[in-house]
C-alpha cells in the first residue's frame, strides 16, 4: 500500500500476539517489512507465532509478558530496546472480559479486566511514548471494541463495556497530550465487533475454546489486521483517530 513502505526496518510491538488479532497484526506488520516483536502470556505460542513469521522472512522476536504486572510491562519494553534499540509503533491489542452482571461479578474480575484493559494499556502508551516522542514517524495504535461505544445490549457485558470506554477517553486524552507537544505521532483506536477469536469462548469460560456464540458471519482477525496497515500508510500529516469496525450480518 502507497505509505506503507517507510515503516521498512522499523520496530513493533504488538501485545496479545499468541493469537487471533494480536497475531494476524503480527503478520500484517511483518509484510511491511518491520521486526516485530510479539507479547504475551504463553511462552510456547510465542514461540509458534515467531517461528511462523520467520518462515515469510520476518525478523521476529518473542516478548513473553503478563500484563497484570508493572514490572513485567516494564522488562518487555527494556528486553525489545535491547534487541532492536527503540520502539517505533506500539499495537495495544491485549484485553479481556467476562460476562457477569454487575449484581454476580466477582470483585478479582472486575480487576483483572482493568489491570489488562486499562492499567496495562497506559503503562505501554506511556514506556512506548519514551522511544517515539521526538520520531517524525512513529504510531500508538489502541484496539478497543464497539462495547466501548456503547454499552452491549447484554446485561452481563457492562463491566466490560466501562473498561473499554476507559480505553476511549485515555486515547482522546493521550491524542490531545500530542498535539499540545506538537507532536508527528499518530494515535489511533479500532474497535472491531465480533471476531472469530478465543476471546468469547474465554469470555464465557467455555470449555471448548473453538466454541463461538454468533449465529452469523464474524469477522476474521485479518480484517482487523488490515486496519493497522491503512492507518500508518497514511501521509504523515493523517491521523486516522478511530475504525469502528463489524461484519454486515452483526445486528447490534
Amino acid at each position: 500500500m502507497e505509505g506503507a513502505e517507510r515503516w521498512k526496518q522499523k520496530v513493533a510491538l504488538v501485545t496479545g500476539a499468541t493469537s487471533g488479532i494480536g497475531q494476524a497484526m503480527a503478520h500484517a506488520l511483518g509484510s511491511l517489512g518491520m521486526k516485530v516483536a510479539v507479547a504475551g502470556r504463553r511462552k510456547e505460542r510465542l514461540a509458534e507465532v515467531v517461528q511462523s513469521l520467520e518462515v515469510h522472512d520476518v525478523e521476529a522476536f518473542a516478548a513473553p509478558v503478563d500484563l497484570r504486572k508493572e514490572q513485567d510491562i516494564q522488562r518487555m519494553f527494556k528486553d525489545v530496546r535491547e534487541k532492536w534499540g527503540s520502539l517505533d509503533v506500539l499495537i495495544n491489542n491485549a484485553g479481556l472480559g467476562y460476562y457477569e452482571t454487575i449484581s454476580e461479578a466477582s470483585t478479582a474480575d472486575w480487576k483483572e479486566m482493568l489491570d489488562v484493559n486499562v492499567l496495562a494499556l497506559s503503562i505501554c502508551i506511556r514506556e512506548a511514548l519514551k522511544d517515539v516522542a521526538h520520531k517524525e514517524d512513529a504510531a500508538i495504535i489502541n484496539v478497543s471494541s464497539l462495547a466501548g461505544h456503547r454499552v452491549p445490549p447484554s446485561i452481563q457485558s457492562t463491566f466490560y463495556a466501562a473498561s473499554k470506554h476507559a480505553v476511549k477517553a485515555i486515547t482522546d486524552g493521550v491524542r490531545a497530550e500530542l498535539v499540545a507537544k506538537k507532536s508527528k505521532i499518530k494515535l489511533g483506536m479500532i474497535s472491531p465487533g465480533m471476531v472469530k477469536t478465543e476471546f468469547q469462548a474465554r469470555s464465557k469460560r467455555a470449555a471448548n475454546k473453538s466454541e463461538h456464540v454468533a449465529q452469523f458471519r464474524v469477522l476474521d482477525p485479518e480484517d482487523i489486521a488490515q486496519s493497522v496497515v491503512f492507518m500508518l500508510s497514511t501521509p504523515r500529516h493523517v491521523q486516522i483517530h478511530d475504525i469502528v469496525i463489524r461484519s454486515v450480518e452483526q445486528p447490534h
